[in-house]
């Protein structure tokens, strides 16, 4: 396994407080102040605008770092998309997960049509090298539409109660966003919902691991994947 590439060079702080500023506000729905103020109680006094330049410049290679230690993703493939207002304009986040709730991808695009649902199954099958057994998504007749020309020979199941995985990974997102009180833009969502993304997928158990002991080897295990995607060079 490769090495993070990450440089911490010229910065007043260490790496670890680097690390463990930009682990709290994205693996935590904390707000900037809030990890300002947790680093200030262990003597570290750093303002939060520094914080928020560290989750910017940093957070997205330890995002890529994570996600090259994540497992091979699973078969089936659950789509959806949210609403997202930036600034009074709509969006749409789509996002795709696997059966066990990890997360493939998610891109933010204008529309919620044919072209975007295409857009983001070229994106996942290109990223993932490999196309799933099965798409299950909801009603929205986009994703049948782009299935048929992106993927024919994929089945594709549709229907609103059988695509909650997908559903449900938007919860983390929104208890996100309310704690973040909405967004700058969509570069700063675009860029936030990947390192976000990244390192939920590392510390959030499966739903086959819940026996305590599974639980701790779990976390040991992600927090050892944590260590070398932040790891210097």
């Amino acid at each position: 396994m490769s090495t993070s590439s990450i440089n911490y060079k010229r910065h007043r702080f260490p790496p670890q407080i680097i690390a463990h500023a930009v682990w709290l506000y994205c693996r935590f729905n904390m707000s900037l102040r809030e990890v300002e103020e947790l680093l200030l109680e262990r003597g570290i006094d750093v303002s939060y605008e520094t914080i928020r330049r560290w989750v910017a410049k940093f957070g997205p290679a330890i995002a890529r770092g994570l996600r090259h230690r994540q497992p091979q993703p699973s078969d089936i493939w659950h789509l959806d998309e949210v609403v997202v207002t930036i600034k009074g304009r709509k969006f749409w986040l789509w996002r795709a997960v696997d059966q066990n709730g990890l997360v493939l991808d998610e891109i933010l695009q204008r529309g919620r049509n044919t072209k975007a649902a295409k857009r983001l199954l070229v994106r996942l099958m290109k990223k993932h090298n490999c196309v799933p057994k099965r798409f299950i998504t909801d009603k929205l007749r986009s994703y049948g539409a782009a299935k048929r020309e992106i993927a024919p020979g994929v089945a594709h199941r549709s229907h609103k109660g059988l695509n909650n995985r997908a559903e449900n990974s938007h919860l983390p997102f929104r208890k996100r966003e309310r704690a973040m009180q909405g967004y700058r833009s969509p570069g700063n969502l675009q860029r936030f919902v990947s390192i976000h993304s990244s390192i939920r997928n590392c510390f959030s158990v499966p739903a086959r691991r819940r026996s305590a002991m599974t639980i701790r080897y779990h976390r040991l295990e992600a927090f050892d994947a944590w260590e070398a995607a932040v790891a210097a060079v």
